[in-house]
């Protein structure tokens, strides 16, 4: 198999960009169409069909609003936090389990007990769907018709098999052929998130 098949998404080239409330800080993984920086003051803070990102949250505050946008919040470091949407309570306070809201209500997020990371999927319901799963162990990674697949490495330790490629955590490999399927081995956790109904970022 050639990387031809999949693009490697290092951790180590993200550039952290403030919130599009500028409350917080995120580092994007992909989006698309291109890299729009869905969340970066100063650029196009809705160009995106489908977008994740890392983000640091440090203190409570609200959230960025969003309209027409679905989204699932995982927690991966810290805690958690109590998500205030459209006035109700979502304690997200078990790691690696995926959290869906409405993007375009009115959010607020206290933290728990400090500081937390959290991975963000967004998507504009009209135009794409995202479902997003957090496994472990071998994954056989393959993009839908007219879709793609992202894999996320939340921990250390993930190889794609067949070659020397290795992902260290927070690394990502986004599948944008649907011909070639790839096989990704975990010994840790992955968060694997698979858009349906438009093409992969940057295509």
């Amino acid at each position: 198999m050639t990387s031809e098949a999949f693009r490697i998404l290092r951790a180590a080239g993200r550039v952290p960009a403030h919130w599009k409330n500028g409350g917080g800080v995120t580092r994007e993984i992909v989006a698309s169409p291109g890299t729009a920086t869905g969340e970066a003051t100063g650029g196009a803070a809705d160009a995106f069909d489908w977008r994740v990102s890392l983000a640091d949250v440090t203190e409570d505050g609200p959230f960025s609003v969003f309209p027409g946008v679905d989204r699932t919040l995982t927690v991966v470091e810290g805690a958690g936090m109590d998500l205030m949407v459209s006035g109700e309570h979502h304690i997200v306070d078990e790691p690696y389990w995926p959290h869906d809201f409405l993007g375009d209500l009115e959010t607020d997020g206290r933290l728990l007990a400090g500081p937390v990371v959290n991975l963000n999927v967004m998507y504009r319901r009209d135009r794409t769907r995202a479902e997003v799963a957090v496994v472990r162990g071998t994954l056989r990674l393959m993009a839908p018709e007219r879709g793609a697949v992202l894999a996320v490495a939340l921990e250390d330790g993930a190889v794609i098999d067949g070659t020397d490629t290795e992902l260290g955590r927070y690394d990502a490999v986004l599948l944008h052929s649907r011909r070639t399927p790839c096989v990704l081995r975990t010994q840790g956790y992955a968060a694997l998130i698979t858009f349906t109904g438009h093409g992969p970022g940057g295509r």
